[in-house]
């Protein structure tokens, strides 16, 4: 049986929410890192790249607030095998704090942060309004790996706490749907409160 970071049983993972479950890709990977091996000839290869793989990506470059590139971004872009080392560590963490499965924690955690509507804009008779909009299942991952990786990187920006310390943290507080410890589902309830008011 292959064990992710040949310690984890990926293959007891339960993806609950049946709208993301194709797009949450739970393949049995020894060390999740593809090269974008699957990116070749795709449009949407991201499909088709394991989910923890994809958190790895995101905390490659976690991108950018406003001008604030370099403070969210200088650090790890591109060095994979550092963050490599950040998703285990942090997993060590959870599996020590939750005693579950650190995989099984960090599907919750993104099925709990992925926003189901949006506001986007629309301009009808020269005039602008508001609209609220279904978000599509891989754009409600993606927002929600993101929001996840860019509020780590602040909260461990210039303090005494680690990434790992942080990335973990913002991973268990998702799980936990803890609105005050988790930026990401701050951000999804903000955002579903704001299509709220639009419809």
């Amino acid at each position: 049986m292959i064990k992710l970071f040949d310690r984890w049983d990926i293959e007891k993972v339960i993806v609950k929410e049946k709208a993301l479950e194709p797009y949450l890709d739970l393949t049995p990977l020894l060390a999740p890192r593809t090269g974008g091996r699957a990116a070749e000839g795709q449009r949407v290869w991201t499909q088709k790249t394991n989910v923890v793989e994809r958190l790895m990506n995101k905390l490659m470059v976690p991108g950018h607030r406003g001008k604030k590139h370099k403070i969210m971004s200088y650090k790890l872009t591109g060095k994979a095998i550092k963050v490599y080392g950040i998703v285990k560590k942090a997993f060590e963490i959870i599996e020590k704090e939750t005693k579950l499965n650190p995989i099984q924690v960090f599907v919750t955690a993104l099925e709990n942060a992925a926003p189901r509507e949006e506001v986007t804009s629309i301009e009808y008779g020269g005039a602008r309004y508001s609209k609220a909009v279904e978000v599509s299942p891989l754009r409600r991952v993606d927002y929600a790996l993101r929001i996840m990786t860019q509020s780590a990187y602040s909260k461990s920006f210039n303090s005494k706490k680690s990434i790992e310390r942080a990335v973990a943290e913002e991973i268990m507080a998702a799980y936990r749907m803890d609105q005050q410890g988790s930026a990401s589902v701050a951000k999804k309830l903000e955002l579903e409160r704001q299509a709220d008011s639009s419809r």
